[in-house]
């Protein structure tokens, strides 16, 4: 293979409602590259003045500091996350990922200056660059050779991470967006079992950590430094899985978690993105295994300090598939019997990549944010496999089809005595500085790029839509709430805490898994005073749950968070209101069974599966929670002690 990912993937889009075959038949077919015009390449100013950082989100959608929608259009300049591929001399080129040794550097810095290499990504019509790197980097203090240099003598004698520090500014000099990724520990090639398969293979978790908040920072003054994409292609190693809301050290979604609100806490303006998991289980028929991608985030959903900074983001490649390796050469190479997305008929491509990805797009939902594909590609020049060329085409047709932010892998590549190494590459680069890109004359992929990126889309201002996000404290604390986690520490000692996004409300508790839905709905502006954390009866009103314990806020506060000790509740987390707030009361008791009762929607993207949930109406707030630990009331005679049985809501006007 010219890309030896076993276990890769590749995809971002953002809404397939209503989508049939037919819709995405290629538009390439019968078409010439004359037929689809070539992108609009604006100039550095140009593309400078037509956005503003930083960027954000509302609903599926990124936006700019003006509110104005922002379409990831993207590719991968790779180079510094390495390209060794873990055997032989890293010296030798042939040792590299397709004979191309990047020195740790962002490839083609050798062959042609930067300013060419910027001009060539403004003519493939790109607004964003995805800029991989590896951890190493940062306390990497080898000097790049000079010959890895030799088109940009500006750059000599510098270290991995000085070079990267000037391809950044040289990129948002010229009006690129730049997203961070940090794609492996180790400089050596990914994507195997190379030690690089977790955050935390060849790491700690806190390492990785303090080197994402090094990054943030270090760029921080930067307003066109976007992004931190938190980790690429995270996946099985020798012994263990990842896996999603376990709470242990192979946790991805509590990796995100903790990761992601300690990046705020350092730089509150950056998005943060967020990968599914690239694959679970032993790559053999007769063990379980597969390709979750964002399958996992229906029923599990990340909540941020700042909600509307949260961007999740997919692989799809056509020689992978939803439980494809991608690997080939039989099982003793890990290639299993599954069909690869290349097979799949149109219909179930469709559905495919929806039910991995793109239903994150949906409105109204607790995971409800942008979806990215962030690496997704093919060979150009010399490709013979007529099912990735099918492939190819179909799956641009799905981003055309749903407006879908999305960045191509990779983009920058070498020619070497007149054959290009990785013909994956949109751009490739002879010693001389000779160019040959997809916009060129003989690359199969250009009608379909061309028409990828000059498709129609939402533009302009994009309102701001209800938000929705989920608590789950079953593994740890989750405190979203800037005044919870600036005081957390000295509040509930020995209890998981859970505090909702600032500008949110606790609207929902489950009965058992400690998990919590709040919401903006209606949201009384928040007052400027102190939380209060209720930790037993004192501030009860009246006894609207005779023969319960209850939780209560003081008058004028609704609930914004809760405190757990195992399953037993143990605090409310109170926010104060800047007004007065009725008192009416409305019991809500769900300890025999959901309240409200679930409807086919809340089925479909539960919060809080096969546990029994309550949740206050859109147009009133949660003022106390009932309990008891008496064995023969409530959930406590189904074996559960001090877990929730009833709510009390209180109309917000």
């Amino acid at each position: 293979m010219s890309r030896i990912l076993p276990a890769t993937v590749a995809v971002s889009a953002l809404v397939l409602t209503g989508i049939t075959a037919a819709d995405a038949a290629p538009l390439a077919t019968g078409a010439t590259a004359a037929t689809v015009k070539a992108p609009a390449a604006l100039t550095g100013p140009q593309l400078a003045d037509s956005w503003q950082g930083p960027l954000s989100t509302r609903g599926r959608y990124v936006v700019d500091a003006d509110g104005k929608r922002f379409k990831l259009k993207a590719g991968n300049w790779s180079g510094a996350q390495g390209t060794w591929e873990g055997s032989g001399s890293e010296s030798d080129a042939a040792n590299h990922q397709a004979d191309q040794m990047s020195n740790n550097i962002p490839l083609g810095l050798d062959r042609v200056p930067i300013s060419r290499i910027l001009a060539d990504f403004h003519a493939l019509g790109l607004n964003t660059i995805r800029l991989p790197f590896a951890d190493a980097m940062i306390d990497d203090d080898t000097l790049v050779p000079n010959y890895a240099v030799a088109a940009n003598p500006q750059l000599e004698d510098k270290t991995p991470l000085e070079v990267f520090d000037a391809v950044v500014k040289a990129l948002t000099d010229d009006g690129f967006a730049v997203i961070l990724n940090n794609h492996t520990t180790t400089y050596r090639w990914c994507c195997g079992l190379d030690g690089n398969e977790r955050w935390n293979t060849s790491q700690s978790t806190q390492q990785w950590i303090d080197n994402w908040r090094f990054m943030v920072n270090r760029y921080k003054s930067n307003t066109r430094v976007v992004g931190a994409d938190l980790r690429n292609e995270v996946r099985r190693d020798w012994n263990d899985d990842p896996n999603w809301g376990w709470g242990n050290e192979h946790d991805l979604y509590k990796a995100f978690q903790e990761a992601g609100l300690r990046i705020q806490d350092a730089h509150p303006d950056i998005l943060v993105i967020m990968e599914g998991i690239n694959w679970q289980g032993i790559p053999q028929g007769m063990f379980p295994h597969g390709r979750p991608t964002l399958t996992p985030v229906r029923n599990l959903s990340n909540t941020l300090m700042y909600s509307n900074k949260l961007v999740y983001s997919a692989h799809f490649y056509g020689f992978t598939g939803p439980n494809h390796t991608g690997a080939s050469g039989g099982w003793q190479n890990g290639e299993t019997n599954d069909p690869r997305y290349r097979d799949l008929s149109p219909e179930d491509l469709i559905k495919v990549v929806n039910d991995q990805a793109l239903f994150v797009t949906e409105s109204g939902q607790h995971f409800t944010a942008p979806v990215w594909v962030s690496e997704f590609g093919t060979g150009g020049r010399g490709q013979t496999d007529q099912k990735e060329i099918d492939w190819f085409n179909r799956f641009t047709d799905i981003l055309v089809k749903n407006d879908t932010d999305f960045a191509v892998w990779p983009l920058t590549g070498w020619t070497t005595n007149g054959k290009i190494n990785d013909n994956w590459a949109l751009i490739s680069y002879d010693d001389d500085g000779n160019r040959k890109s997809v916009l060129d004359p003989g690359d199969w992929r250009t009608t379909a790029w061309n028409k990828l990126v000059n498709a129609p889309g939402k533009t302009g201002p994009v309102a701001q839509g209800e938000r929705w996000n989920m608590l789950n404290v079953a593994s740890g604390n989750q405190n979203a709430a800037s005044w919870m986690r600036a005081n957390a520490p000295v509040q509930t000692p020995g209890n998981r805490q859970g505090s909702c996004p600032d500008g949110q409300r606790l609207i929902g508790i489950s009965r058992e898994n400690r998990r919590g839905l709040c919401t903006d709905v209606n949201h009384p502006a928040t007052g400027s005073g102190d939380w209060k954390v209720v930790r037993d009866q004192s501030t009860v009103t009246k006894d609207w749950a005779p023969w319960y314990e209850k939780l209560e806020c003081p008058t004028n506060h609704y609930a914004a968070g809760f405190a757990f000790w195992d399953t037993a509740i143990s605090g409310l987390l109170c926010a104060p209101a800047t007004g007065t707030l009725p008192k009416t009361n409305r019991v809500a008791w769900f300890d025999r069974g959901d309240n409200p009762s679930l409807n086919e929607t809340q089925i479909k993207n539960d919060w809080a599966p096969y546990d029994y949930k309550g949740q206050c109406h859109t147009d009133e707030y949660l003022a106390g929670v009932a309990y008891t630990f008496n064995r023969t009331q409530g959930a406590p005679a189904h074996g559960k002690l001090g877990v929730p049985d009833a709510l009390l809501c209180r109309p917000l006007t």
